[in-house]
């Protein structure tokens, strides 16, 4: 798998809240076709399909590409939680790399309904339950409460306890996502918002305000990647390439640890950021911008430390003096993140590539980061798959 894999297209729609959103088929299907009209191609030139989603039924990524041809492709279907999107686009990459095939495509999609996630299947074990075993050994879980936030309710809390974080430092985290979602017209929330209002809002679980937890959202993204005999042949001119991609799950030692931090997937963050920073021979430091999966606030700072761009213990630090935004060290979602742009759970992770891509062809507009030449994608599902992608600006031909 020496191949290198270009990224031919990308594509999006604007994320909405559930109930203002079009259907699943309708949304992935507009996302795969702008995808494909931003590479230059026609659908009957992609090679494979994988479909990223988790809210839907079996064969719903055959629904949507169906609108845009029915050539006999393989189409695959991918359910790993809030990193589906990402594990589509890990598939792809690998088939183009392998030379198994020269063009594929990814494509995330979600029409997720109101409210908080919840389990859908109640006659059977939860793919989670070892997990909440092991969070009800150290946390007084609520059973009152949706389960989700409270994992990363008992981070946050153990994380305040263990470094000189505050809860002003992970408000911090939503009133900057909000300040870069002003600038993306794809994002749901754009209105700015202070510390006393993430702050003073209903909480949720912990220290989590309403105002620290990304929104339901609907939404769909896509990514086309090709090898560069392909986009030879075919006259493509793509200014971006995987530099380097690994998805992991858990080690054995995960419910040892007893930690709430490890549980929401921090090693798993560590381990795929150091792999890849290998492979791409980089370091943190050369990241001119990341967009991150901050589910929530606590998910941000967690992740600062685990991609390296700060020192373990370092992100109030890190947060305080600016150097997660513009003018600071490295810009942290320039898009606003799954807080303000929103988190339709297959799209997440194809919509963090199409805006990585977007920065680094120099072409994202009002948020645009100076000579960006490479950057980081991350996105984590629990139970736990993760995701860690660096892009690279080609030099122009």
């Amino acid at each position: 798998m020496n191949s290198r894999v270009l990224i031919a297209g990308v594509g999006m729609v604007p994320f909405t809240r559930p109930s203002a959103g079009a259907s699943y088929d309708e949304m992935g299907a507009a996302a795969a076709e702008a995808a494909l009209d931003d590479a230059g191609l026609s659908y009957d030139q992609v090679g494979q399909v994988y479909a990223g989603y988790v809210y839907g039924d079996s064969t719903a990524g055959q629904r949507v590409v169906y609108q845009l041809g029915m050539t006999r492709v393989p189409v695959l279907n991918v359910n790993n939680n809030c990193a589906s999107g990402s594990s589509a686009l890990w598939l792809a990459r690998q088939a183009v790399a392998s030379g198994v095939t020269e063009c594929a495509l990814a494509v995330g999609f979600e029409q997720m309904p109101p409210g908080a996630l919840t389990t859908k299947w109640n006659d059977r074990p939860p793919p989670l339950l070892a997990f909440k075993s092991a969070l009800e050994d150290i946390y007084a879980v609520d059973p009152a409460l949706p389960m989700t936030p409270q994992y990363f309710a008992a981070a946050a809390q153990e994380y305040l306890d263990s470094t000189d974080a505050t809860a002003e430092t992970l408000a911090a985290v939503s009133v900057k996502a909000r300040s870069h979602a002003g600038r993306n017209p794809l994002a749901v929330f754009r209105d700015p918002i202070t510390l006393d209002d993430v702050l003073s809002s209903p909480t949720v679980a912990g220290v989590l305000t309403r105002l620290q937890c990304c929104p339901p959202t609907s939404g769909a993204a896509a990514t086309v990647v090709c090898t560069e005999e392909f986009a030879r042949k075919h006259g493509l001119d793509p200014r971006v390439a995987i530099a380097a991609q690994a998805l992991e799950s858990d080690d054995d030692d995960l419910f040892d640890a007893r930690s709430a931090i490890a549980l929401v997937g921090t090693g798993v963050t560590q381990r795929t950021a150091e792999r890849v920073y290998a492979e791409a021979g980089v370091d943190p430091a050369d990241l001119d911008v990341v967009e991150l999966h901050d589910c929530f606030t606590i998910n941000e700072v967690l992740t600062y430390e685990g991609l390296g761009l700060c020192e373990p213990g370092g992100a109030a630090k890190f947060i305080a003096e600016g150097d997660n935004t513009y003018g600071g060290r490295v810009v942290t979602n320039p898009s606003g993140g799954l807080l303000s742009k929103g988190h339709p759970l297959g799209a997440t992770g194809l919509a963090q590539i199409a805006e990585i891509t977007w920065q680094l062809r120099g072409t994202a507009g009002a948020r645009q980061v100076p000579d960006a030449r490479l950057g980081l994608q991350h996105n984590l599902g629990l139970g736990t798959a993760g995701v860690v992608t660096i892009l690279e600006r080609l030099s122009a031909r």
